[in-house]
């Protein structure tokens, strides 16, 4: 139930009739609507190979059509849809349950990582592409077929937790654990808070650069607490439920949510087998008392020669060897991300693992992965895909932060944005509705970053972001909120679409792009296109209602079939907006 789709249909059956190659078709939406709907190059690619004149051979193939909807224009064959092929179209795909969207053809099963909260500090603006971002894959994945799990994966088992637990113990907060031997369970975090945590944390983290017996001495309370030492594990245990039940209510104000919670430490007991795993296969080595693993490819890690012993070794090309386990017996974050993969794999089958984290962090998935393959932890047909993305900036092009320099928090970011939006509601007769402000206000930042590529930075600009015009989340909540306002009105169903004037025939085929765009954002892993085309639809519509008067329109038959064209452009927008973790509002 594609335009597209027919269009090439007719176009294929045309070429094999005239004995012509097929490689090299494809049919593209229009890049000047105003001469024509879709077009293809194909004449173009084609009549090089075949040394043919392309204006010829795209002139005998619209000839051999016979159709006047198909034109030769340089090359080009030019395709103008006809009025009545685009009301077919819109009455096929409104009573379609799906709005004639194509699912894959191979549905898989995939698990999309994403998230990425550590423990024991609390959520900042850093925190908030991947939750956004991942969100609107997932459900991209799910409307479209795939069978997709989501799991936060927690930080909860590295060096972080060592050094926080150091930290309170020094200040004094953890006396009662460390006065006894037995009962830790019963024993509460007196004064510990998450401000405390918040606090703790960075105190520790900035001594340890200073401090060698301190760093030192974190390391002991990470192992200890990854070999479940009492009291240090009960004291990591608590740590973690109090920051996972504060992590659970900022993932809530995103419309974000999980199938699994798991962290690192879930994967803890399949560490020691991975590691056996890779000794036995003869894949690991011992370098200066550490287990390492090594995964250059032929042109990568490549020795430059030291100047001197105690000169670090530096490479060309590096790819480093990766690091199983440290000199004391401890673990490392690769080593749980490996064992992760593992536990997955031991979960379920799954077709594709997607891990889902700021750019950063790209050299340790490809030491991840290629660990994983090394030793057949990830079998040879499973994919295994990390999708890194830019920084959130502030107009000043640096990563956003409070005018002191602070990183701001991400509860904080989203009051910022409801209090933003309450006002812009208030000035439309709208108070007191901190939901409905919620809705918009987050919306607008989704809607803000999912417009952009992914792999990109971008500018968080509150302002332009909640604007009720332009490319905006608001605009179209708003067209929605502007649709159901005038079905209400209405009181009473539609009928069969018709398409008569130009504004209609631009809603249609506009909806046909966004129907278009899903596929190409399931494949590229990035949901701007879905953004652009749901604005244009939005864009369409307001155009259509400030044309034509629906509600006084006085031909009954074409004022049902403007009711229809009104609940296809709602329903595909609320597709849209749901896909991105967007809320449909009732009012704006």
């Amino acid at each position: 139930m594609d335009l597209r789709t027919k269009l090439y249909d007719k176009m294929r059956s045309t070429l094999k009739k005239l004995d012509l190659p097929l490689e090299n078709l494809s049919i593209s939406f229009s890049s000047l609507p105003e001469v024509c709907d879709f077009q293809t190059n194909y004449a173009l690619i084609t009549a090089k190979k075949l040394g043919k004149n392309p204006i010829a051979l795209a002139e005998e193939i619209v000839e051999a059509i016979g159709n006047p909807s198909y034109t030769a224009l340089k090359g080009f064959i030019n395709i103008k849809v006809t009025e009545k092929a685009l009301s077919k179209f819109a009455n096929d795909v409104i009573t379609d349950e799906d709005l004639g969207l194509e699912k894959v053809a191979l549905p898989r099963k995939l698990l999309i990582d994403y998230g990425g909260a550590n423990v024991a500090k609390e959520l900042h603006v850093g925190h908030l592409r991947s939750p956004i971002i991942g969100e609107a894959l997932k459900r991209l994945h799910r409307l479209l077929g795939d069978t997709v799990y989501a799991d936060t994966h927690l930080g909860d088992w590295g060096m972080q937790m060592g050094l926080t637990v150091l930290q309170l113990k020094e200040d004094g907060y953890l006396d009662d654990f460390f006065r006894q031997s037995d009962n830790y369970e019963n024993i509460p975090l007196k004064n510990i808070t998450l401000d405390t945590l918040n606090d703790e944390y960075p105190k520790a983290s900035k001594r340890k650069d200073v401090d060698e017996h301190f760093k030192k001495l974190a390391d002991d309370y990470t192992l200890f607490i990854q070999q479940k030492r009492e009291p240090y594990y009960t004291i990591y245990r608590k740590i973690r439920a109090m920051s996972v039940e504060e992590i659970k209510k900022n993932y809530a104000l995103l419309n974000t949510s999980f199938d699994f919670w798991f962290g690192e430490s879930d994967a803890e007991d399949y560490i020691d087998g991975v590691v056996k795993l890779f000794v036995d296969k003869k894949l690991a080595r011992v370098s200066e008392g550490a287990l390492v693993v090594d995964i250059a490819r032929e042109g990568e890690h490549i020795p430059i020669p030291k100047k001197n012993e105690n000169e670090e070794q530096r490479y060309k090309n590096p790819m480093p060897p990766a690091i199983l386990k440290k000199y004391n017996g401890g673990y490392l974050y690769i080593s749980t991300e490996i064992a992760t993969i593992a536990m997955r794999n031991k979960m379920d089958k799954y077709d594709e693992l997607i891990y889902l984290t700021d750019n950063r962090q790209g050299k340790h998935f490809e030491q991840a992965f290629r660990c994983a393959k090394l030793a057949g932890i990830s079998p040879e047909e499973q994919k295994l895909t990390h999708i890194s993305f830019g920084t959130m900036n502030g107009k000043d092009g640096k990563p956003f932060k409070t005018r002191s320099g602070e990183t701001i928090r991400l509860k904080d970011v989203v009051n910022l944005l409801i209090d933003k939006a309450g006002e812009k509601l208030k000035a439309n007769g709208i108070e007191n509705d901190r939901e409905l402000a919620r809705k918009i206000g987050v919306g607008a930042m989704k809607f803000g970053d999912l417009s952009n590529i992914i792999s990109k930075d971008y500018v968080f600009d509150i302002d332009k972001f909640l604007s009720f015009d332009g490319k905006t989340g608001p605009y179209i909540q708003y067209t929605i909120a502007r649709i159901n306002s005038i079905l209400q009105k209405a009181q009473e169903d539609g009928g069969k679409i018709c398409v008569e004037n130009e504004e209609e025939r631009a809603i249609v085929l506009s909806f046909q792009k966004l129907n278009s765009s899903y596929k190409i954002c399931y494949d590229e892993y990035s949901l701007n296109l879905l953004c652009s085309s749901a604005f244009d639809l939005a864009k369409a519509f307001s155009t259509y209602y400030n044309n034509h008067k629906i509600l006084t329109e006085k031909n009954a038959e074409k004022r049902k079939s403007m009711l229809s064209i009104c609940m296809l452009v709602k329903r595909a927008l609320s597709v849209a907006l749901d896909t991105l973790g967007i809320d449909v509002v009732e009012k704006m």
